[in-house]
């Protein structure tokens, strides 16, 4: 287990090795649907050596995005998607589909559609209150993830992730400040919970053991009153019993409150302050300090989280944050992690993997500046690296 590039078993498929290109949103969707940059930008991965290519973010609904330019799981996305998966594929790598709902996360004034939360708030993006969803509004929202995780497979997708982090909506459901419900999905954590385990549970009857489930999860949500730790490990549990996951990411942060838990490194107050849209600029310039908080960088910054996790569980773990070296890979490898996942240095150098297999001492050159994480409302890329426009791609035969 110890070797990185030795094929490894994920659920129902086979690896080429144990990296993993984590989902970051790439930015390149400016109708809702495949463009020939977002399938470059997968090819150009999956041709720099990582086993799986995790696309980012595939909403099961219209609502489900953070703007409108988002993809959604549609059936006019199937043939665009397909163009992409077999992209990938020619280089050797497998696909895999990131689908959740944004929920508080979601522009409500972008999307022309409600954001959803568990509880009464108030978005600050689509300054307006947030839809609670009811009972029946939520088995339309279970269905949903099955409808997605179904046009997943028509696309050619080896894998799909569920978005279970960052305050997202299962996420927000999860988590004890946000979730204030009394019903069936709130209150006690085995309620709160109950979202997640429906939706991993009807996405695994959708596909089978034709594609391999995975999930990111929120090992905490780094606010006072989210979620912490012991709770997200009382919900791991919970979903490895259910035995309709073949892998946990493992991430923490909320993108709502407190988004800088997941990317450690300098906060680029500044950068965020000259593209955020009004009226979430001027909110920003109040509380940007506050929102954009500092933490040191460090390789691995979340295994000590996540060790509590791998002593708990026996089911397959994703480490993911400060993955940048062979040295970080193999002393994952050695805790007992199945796989790592790699964000950020991949934007910086797309054929890190294949250099790093070429000589093990070759470093990222990725700084942690985390000046990419304003390009989202642009086209993400790593503002060190000299951009380009992408060659159109031929359609698949």
């Amino acid at each position: 287990m110890n070797d990185v590039f030795a094929p490894a078993t994920l659920g129902p498929i086979t690896l080429r090795n144990r990296v993993i290109k984590a989902a970051t949103f790439e930015g390149r969707t400016p109708d809702a649907l495949v463009t020939d940059d977002l399938i470059e930008f997968h090819r150009e991965v999956a041709a720099g050596g990582v086993a799986l290519t995790t696309v980012a973010y595939c909403a099961v609904a219209p609502g489900g995005r953070t703007d409108r330019h988002q993809l959604w799981m549609r059936p006019e996305a199937v043939a665009g998607l397909r163009k992409l998966t077999d992209a990938v594929h020619a280089q050797g790598a497998a696909a895999s589909a990131q689908i959740g709902h944004a929920g508080p996360v979601a522009n409500a004034a972008s999307n022309r559609a409600p954001a959803l939360a568990p509880s009464r708030m108030f978005s600050p993006l689509g300054m307006r209150p947030m839809k609670v969803p009811d009972a029946t509004e939520i088995r339309q929202l279970v269905a949903a993830h099955a409808d997605a995780a179904r046009l997943a497979e028509r696309s050619g997708f080896d894998a799909v992730e569920i978005h279970f982090g960052h305050n997202y909506l299962v996420s927000s459901f999860l988590s004890p400040l946000l979730n204030r419900r009394t019903d069936g999905y709130g209150g006690s954590a085995v309620n709160r919970a109950r979202l997640a385990r429906e939706i991993a549970c009807a996405v695994r009857e959708a596909v089978g053991d034709r594609l391999a489930v995975t999930a990111k999860l929120n090992m905490e949500d780094g606010v006072r009153g989210g979620l912490t730790v012991p709770e997200s490990l009382q919900a791991a549990a919970w979903l490895e019993a259910d035995g309709a996951l073949d892998a946990l990411e493992l991430t923490a942060g909320s993108s709502l409150l407190n988004p800088m838990l997941l990317f450690h490194g300098a906060a680029p107050r500044r950068e965020f302050a000259k593209v955020l849209p009004a009226p979430a600029r001027w909110g920003f310039r109040l509380a940007g300090r506050a929102f954009l908080k500092e933490y040191p960088y460090r390789e691995a910054y979340l295994l000590e989280r996540a060790r509590q996790f791998r002593r708990e569980l026996s089911m397959p773990l994703i480490l993911l944050g400060g993955i940048t070296n062979l040295e970080t890979m193999r002393a994952a490898m050695a805790e007992g992690f199945d796989f790592v996942a790699m964000g950020r240095a991949l934007l910086r150098e797309p054929d890190l993997l294949h250099r790093i297999r070429s000589d093990a001492a070759t470093q990222s050159a990725c700084i942690h500046c985390n000046e990419c994480m304003p390009t989202i409302y642009t086209r993400t890329r790593c503002v060190y690296r000299p951009d380009r426009t992408p060659e159109p791609i031929a359609p698949a035969e």
